[in-house]
């Protein structure tokens, strides 16, 4: 039971492409202006380099800003047709809109139009080529689609942007694809990298743990997973799961049915349970 594997994949309806779907805890991972506003500050004109404010909006920006904002929503909500629908509308109102061809490729990969969601993000990329949330969506995309080598790329290149304040989630998002791939050496490397610029993030630490486990380094991977599981909000079947099939490697039979009692009392209908009830540690 591979917890990057699971959440990475996603089930075959949405393709793991809703927001935080990349692995058992993640959360922004994929950058679909689901929150914040969704207008660009840019230049005026070449001669003042003022910056665009809301006073110099035109009705047709507020349209697509409109537009957007709905989209992101449905989105959020797994609403794909109606948020399709909307960003069509808003790329009307702006065709040179980044971020509305960003979310138009989010929406078509979690349809399953694999040909249209990589064509709009390529064309966001052709509309503004430093744009380092559709490198990292783009580098998502082509990992869910065993096409590692391009994603890799991708990744690099979103890390490569010095703006760029999203490193640590494009540093998870690669290492959970590394570790999808079976490159499990280098998607330690990734994930410890990850880790060190964001410590508090459950979806790494879990991640982590998992890659260590496979690795067969569970005293490494039992610090990982006791970061989260000693967080009552941040517990879940999987997180304890991992937990108990660390502890079995290690021969602690108590912390093993300390976190078997867990999972039977708080999450009795879980397939972790079952799996436990089953003795299925190394399924």
């Amino acid at each position: 039971m591979r917890s990057w594997v699971r959440g990475a994949m996603g089930a075959p309806s949405q393709r793991g492409w809703r927001a935080g779907a990349i692995a058992l805890l993640a959360a922004g991972l994929l950058t679909a202006c689901a929150s914040g506003s969704t207008t660009t500050t840019r230049p005026i004109s070449d001669s003042t380099k003022d910056r665009a404010t809301a006073s110099d909006e035109t009705d047709t920006s507020r349209r697509a800003e409109v537009r957007m904002e709905l989209a992101s929503a449905y989105f959020s909500r797994g609403q794909m047709t109606t948020a399709l629908d909307q960003v069509k509308l808003a790329i009307q109102a702006d065709p040179k809109s980044v971020e509305a061809y960003n979310l138009r490729g989010l929406i078509y990969a979690n349809l399953g139009d694999d040909a249209l969601a990589e064509d709009s993000f390529r064309h966001a990329l052709q509309l503004r080529p430093s744009d380092a949330d559709t490198m990292h969506n783009l580098g998502y995309f082509l990992c869910q689609r065993k096409r590692y080598a391009e994603s890799d790329a991708e990744f690099a290149r979103a890390m490569a942007v010095p703006t760029y304040r999203g490193q640590s989630r494009t540093l998870l998002a690669q290492g959970v694809c590394q570790a999808v791939g079976g490159r499990l050496t280098e998607a330690e490397a990734t994930l410890t990298r990850a880790y060190e610029l964001d410590p508090a993030n459950p979806s790494t630490a879990v991640n982590l743990a998992e890659v260590l486990y496979r690795r067969s380094e569970y005293d490494r991977a039992r610090f990982y997973i006791r970061r989260v599981n000693t967080v009552p909000t941040l517990v879940s079947a999987q997180t304890l799961w991992l937990g108990a099939r660390i502890e079995n490697k290690l021969g602690n039979r108590r912390l093993v049915q300390d976190m078997g009692d867990q999972l039977m009392n708080r999450f009795p209908e879980s397939r972790e349970a079952s799996a436990y009830q089953r003795g299925k540690f190394d399924e």
